[in-house]
């Protein structure tokens, strides 16, 4: 097969209606598997876009990390101490009892209260 350059392999992918994109800035790539993630650094990533369908791309020269997965991720709740003096005076449990409720509920407050209080 003779040699193409670029530019007319593009126009030729264009007209086959392959559309190919180079994702820019991207810093990390993880790929999460049953126990353990693999993390690649400073990757260049290209999408495809091929008949409404994206093929990604990914090379990275940099080596790869592994780092073992937890068994129980734990998601970051956020909520404010309005919160949870809420939750406090609605239920009527201590700051102890509204903080674990809401952690819970994933900081849900109607959710918290009915678990506080069994409704």
């Amino acid at each position: 097969m003779f040699p193409m350059n670029p530019r007319d392999l593009r126009r030729m992918m264009k007209r086959m209606g392959i559309d190919v994109e180079e994702v820019k800035g991207v810093k990390s790539v993880t790929i999460s598997t049953e126990g353990k993630d693999i993390i690649l650094r400073e990757p260049q990533v290209t999408v495809m876009s091929v008949q409404g369908k994206k093929i990604y791309q990914i090379i990275s020269t940099i080596p790869e990390e592994v780092v073992e997965a937890n068994e129980e991720e734990v998601a970051e709740v956020n909520f404010t101490e309005d919160d949870i003096s809420f939750v406090m005076s609605q239920a009527g449990v201590d700051r102890e009892k509204a903080v674990e409720a809401l952690k819970k509920a994933e900081g849900d407050i109607a959710k918290a209260i009915l678990l506080l209080t069994g409704g």
